[in-house]
């Protein structure tokens, strides 16, 4: 079962005195790149919250935020009144005015309020870590979702290419007589005579260089692969990103060989479906 690399996952934590936001959104991306927007004072935890990430989210552009914010009386910030009175006092040696006024003044100044490294609580990180789990669950549950539906479009894209390919394949002695047709009139407008037998030898050997048994066979291989890669228990879409390359090699080197226009509209038809295959592959995980 594939899955989509877009999603997102949140979960609100509600503790004692704080409460606690974590945001996960995730984007298509080649690998894992995790920009994480934290509080300064989790900074030292940033890493343990990184693999705990990586470990559930192999791939894709992963924004992380960590939002706390304090519900309660707790403060680490306090007043520092000697500094605030030094400004205070050196104010009104420049200005006459209110003290009130003075004192909302002072407390903007550097230093007027101190804040205290506060440690990490245990108990609280805990409830963090909980959290991230949490929006993590969601925004797997978010790709899957996703992934659902990017599987039931692949599919539809590889039925068509199948079903187009049986039309190649229906038409090809129909395009190998055109062929056949077309040289003997090219050869009958230069009012030339030829050896019969080493005309035919050398039309045979001219058609076996436009024959597409090989890439029908391979093709039809392909497509085959892709659908079991796509119903694996695994989503890996770098490996359907590979089988998707070869079936377009299939594809192109028929195209080139057709010789025959509605071959090659059918071959038109089949690159289109392609396209949108390797589109929706960009963004499965």
């Amino acid at each position: 079962m594939i899955q989509s690399m877009t999603g997102f996952g949140k979960s609100v934590t509600q503790l004692p005195a704080k409460k606690i936001t974590v945001e996960i959104k995730s984007l298509n991306s080649k690998n894992l790149d995790v920009n994480a927007r934290i509080p300064s004072q989790y900074r030292e935890k940033e890493l343990q919250l990184r693999n705990t990430i990586s470990k559930s989210l192999t791939r894709g552009k992963i924004d992380f935020s960590l939002f706390v914010e304090i519900t309660g009386e707790e403060t680490t910030a306090s007043v520092n009144p000697g500094v605030v009175k030094k400004y205070i006092q050196q104010l009104k040696n420049i200005v006459d005015g209110d003290e009130t006024e003075l004192l909302k003044m002072a407390v903007r100044m550097p230093d007027a309020l101190s804040t205290a490294r506060e440690e990490i609580d245990e108990t609280e990180f805990k409830a963090i870590e909980d959290a991230v789990i949490e929006a993590l669950e969601e925004i797997n549950d978010f790709r899957s979702a996703e992934g659902k539906a990017l599987e039931k479009d692949l599919k539809l894209r590889v039925e068509n290419i199948d079903r187009l390919l049986q039309e190649v394949i229906e038409i090809d002695p129909e395009r190998v007589e055109a062929v056949r047709e077309r040289l003997k009139k090219g050869v009958a407008d230069l009012k030339e005579n030829v050896d019969e037998n080493r005309f035919e030898q050398e039309l045979v050997y001219y058609i076996e260089k436009f024959d597409i048994t090989e890439e029908k066979v391979r093709l039809e291989n392909h497509l085959e692969y892709f659908k079991e890669s796509i119903n694996s228990e695994d989503s890996n879409g770098r490996k359907l990103g590979f089988i998707s390359q070869e079936m377009g090699r299939e594809i192109n080197t028929i195209g080139s060989k057709s010789n025959f226009a509605p071959m090659q509209q059918l071959v038109v038809q089949m690159k289109d479906e392609l396209e949108k295959i390797k589109e929706q592959l960009l963004n499965v995980l």
